[in-house]
């Protein structure tokens, strides 16, 4: 008698949205256990908790040509397109004892979508954005049709505010440029998938999300469906080498009056920066708990800095475990670059945000955190993206004391609420993942 072979899905990440894929990935083992759950990566998995039905596999790094030179954004795209020779076998090794109903991919793996259409496999994407961002994406194709790359001083989107040029990110402000077509081929990729994944919370972003109900972001093309999933963020996860020296610190601060500034992996500054935001940060009278990375504090930091503010300021010279940061009683406020995950976890935790924007699409996100959701204040970036002591200081201030930074607090104390009813039962990141279920499974 022939065994009835497994049903199975295949999520395939690049390293730099692996946190987020396998966020997913758990997402899915955990409520529909009797599927397969494959989550490809050339990276190592990270150390989340297992599911019994989740299982990784490593992909080999492929070889880039000789003569190649790609920046990191190019580099992005192009490594996983050319291993998508080694995607297919992993695919055909998988299918062996699998029956796969659906391939999700991280968009940077957008070239992989031709193998699953090859295969007649029904391939969906995971948009680790914003629905704002995904709108901007899928609309991206038109504006360029309209303006044919001279958009001058803003871009209209539907679904979202009016975005001055200079606050797109370089990717999409350069037409001749490899990374711009990486992302038109991405957003025609996405526009011809069997649906799209959004890593963010239904109640956050109503406006962009009716726009891609709507169809306004593919005009004369049907939206693929579009599932809000999230907050894809493991909110169970303590991290075991957490720095328990800044979480005691913590205990001893008052309530709500401490500012966390954290910038992700790539937030690195000047020695001229940090000096100006150790000003900014002395003078605002508020704790912070600071992580500077940057091992040598004393060339860095004005003199005297660390003795003087030693008593309500903590300054961590790599990094700091930034969500069991965020969830104490004592943060009472978040000096975040914008990105996804980040702002999510803010929200998760209910802590308002200082919007510091540095690279890629966070000078975008800014506008949606501060216009839209009214999550946020904004730092005023000058010339080559400096802040001034005295501008955070105001930020600072201005979050912890003003009438629009108590509206915000409020605002963010609502969609804490929304993003916990979001992933209990009935709420919208449950009812999207069971409806993707649905259609993968009656394939």
């Amino acid at each position: 008698m022939q065994t009835k072979m497994e049903e199975a899905i295949v999520l395939y990440s690049t390293p730099e949205h692996l946190n987020s894929l396998t966020c997913l990935a758990l997402f899915i083992a955990k409520r529909y256990p009797s599927i397969s759950v494959v989550l490809l990566c050339t990276a190592s998995p990270p150390p989340l908790p297992a599911a019994p039905s989740l299982t990784f596999r490593h992909l080999p790094t492929p070889s880039l040509p000789p003569s190649a030179t790609y920046n990191p954004l190019e580099l992005f795209f192009e490594a996983p397109r050319l291993n998508n020779p080694n995607f297919r076998q992993a695919l055909a090794e998988i299918a062996g004892k699998s029956n796969i109903r659906a391939i999700v991919l991280d968009f940077f793996c957008s070239y992989a979508f031709e193998v699953g259409e090859r295969l007649s496999i029904p391939t969906y994407f995971c948009n680790t954005t914003s629905a704002f961002g995904l709108c901007a994406l899928l609309y991206w194709p038109t504006v360029h049709e309209i303006t044919g790359g001279e958009f001058g001083d803003a871009v209209e989107i539907p679904g979202c505010p009016v975005i001055p040029t200079t606050n797109l990110p370089d990717v999409i402000r350069f037409p001749q440029s490899l990374s711009y077509k990486h992302m038109i081929d991405t957003a025609i990729n996405i526009q011809k998938s069997a649906g799209v994944i959004i890593n963010t919370v239904y109640a956050l972003e109503l406006r962009a999300l009716e726009a891609l109900e709507n169809n306004l972001c593919t005009p004369n093309l049907q939206t693929p469906p579009v599932y809000t999933m999230g907050p894809l963020i493991d909110v169970d996860y303590v991290e075991k080498n957490a720095a328990v020296e800044c979480l005691r610190w913590l205990d001893s601060q008052p309530s709500k009056s401490v500012i966390l500034l954290c910038f992700g992996r790539r937030g690195e500054f000047s020695a001229e920066q940090l000096r100006e935001m150790a000003v900014g940060l002395e003078n605002s009278g508020y704790g912070f708990i600071w992580a500077v990375r940057n091992p040598d504090l004393e060339a860095v930091l004005p003199e005297g800095f660390l003795e003087r503010t030693g008593g309500r300021g903590l300054v961590l010279k790599s990094w700091a475990p930034q969500m069991e940061v965020l969830r104490h009683r004592s943060v009472g406020g978040f000096v975040t670059h914008c990105g996804q995950s980040s702002m999510l976890e803010a929200v998760w935790f209910g802590v308002p945000m200082i919007c510091w924007p540095l690279y890629a699409e966070q000078k975008m996100n800014r506008i949606f955190m501060v216009e839209e959701m009214k999550v946020a204040l904004a730092v005023e970036l000058g010339p080559e993206g400096f802040v001034t002591a005295a501008e955070l200081e105001e930020r600072v201030r201005e979050l912890m004391e003003s009438r629009r930074g108590k509206e915000i607090r409020r605002r963010v104390a609502d969609f804490k609420v929304a993003a916990g009813a979001a992933v209990r039962e009935g709420g919208s990141a449950v009812v999207a993942l069971d409806k993707f279920m649905m259609a993968v499974t009656r394939v």
